[in-house]
């Protein structure tokens, strides 16, 4: 076991040694090497920005590249990077000294968008998205500046299937957070290797490894937020029927364009009996056009 070896990362220093541990760990590696390999995050001299809040999402994140890469399996070189946003009481020195200990090559970025936040969202209004997008714009610049191939962050299942309840409840679209994308400028990947993790996966990793959890005051102090609202019913879905929250996970990957109603994804107009016993695929649908 990778615990049992002389020159096992400082991350997983002081590990548990249970089975349940253990299984836990494995989980979670499994699912994130999927994932790098389901949607070709890997490309050769690849530099990842691993973007760090200080949450236990983050640090799940971290730990797990540095595991794959350890037993070789991500090619990459990886940059660990905090965006100190400026909130009051955010404490400045967990992170660096945490990555300083750990031997993990950062960067500390301090960038008060906190106080562009409080000047332009009105008050009672979420401050999520605005501070979304000032924090990736400052990401992308560091990527750029570092020599960064691609940015990575710590979204996990659950943050997408949320985001796809809030596009669907609030925004009239099906669409969520993309497990790998490339910004608008065409110069960088964003990648998502959590992308199948479980988000209480995450939690009960963090907690074991007892990391330095660092909380997120600014949006966590706000009642009624979108996300937290649709996290609820999810949450009461998968109380009365366990297992709930992967079924619909699942139904993100197995889309059929010609069971949905947009036809910019599928050619209904030129849908006829003649191109069903033409054109039909494995499945016995039309192929797109």
């Amino acid at each position: 076991m990778l615990d049992e070896s002389d020159d096992i990362h400082p991350l997983f220093h002081g590990a548990p040694s249970s089975t349940e541990f253990k299984k836990l760990r494995k989980r979670i590696v499994r699912h994130t090497r999927e994932a790098i390999e389901q949607y070709g995050m890997i490309a050769p001299g690849g530099k990842w920005l691993v973007c760090l809040s200080g949450g236990k999402d983050s640090y799940t994140l971290l730990a797990v590249l540095y595991e794959l890469k350890w037993r070789g399996l991500l090619p990459v070189e990886l940059l660990a990077c905090n965006l100190d946003q400026g909130q009051p009481g955010f404490p400045a020195t967990v992170l660096p000294e945490f990555l300083q200990r750990m031997g993990v090559p950062h960067r500390i970025e301090y960038q008060d968008t906190y106080s562009i936040v409080m000047d332009k969202v009105p008050q009672g209004r979420t401050y999520c998205a605005l501070c979304s997008r000032l924090r990736r714009g400052n990401l992308y610049r560091i990527a750029r500046e570092e020599g960064c191939t691609a940015v990575v962050l710590g979204h996990h299942r659950d943050d997408i299937l949320e985001t796809f309840f809030m596009n669907l409840f609030h925004g009239g679209r099906l669409a969520t957070m993309p497990p790998k994308l490339v910004n608008e400028e065409g110069d960088l990947f964003l990648y998502r290797p959590l992308a199948h993790v479980a988000e209480e996966d995450c939690e009960r990793f963090a907690r074991a490894m007892n990391y330095p959890i660092i909380p997120c005051d600014l949006c966590g102090s706000q009642d009624g937020l979108q996300r937290q609202q649709v996290k609820q019913i999810l949450d009461g879905w998968e109380s009365r029927s366990p297992g709930r929250r992967q079924v619909m996970f699942r139904a993100l990957m197995n889309a059929r364009p010609s069971h949905l109603l947009d036809p910019k994804l599928f050619d209904f107009m030129g849908l006829t009996t003649e191109s069903i016993k033409s054109d039909a695929n494995p499945e016995g649908l039309p192929k797109l056009r």
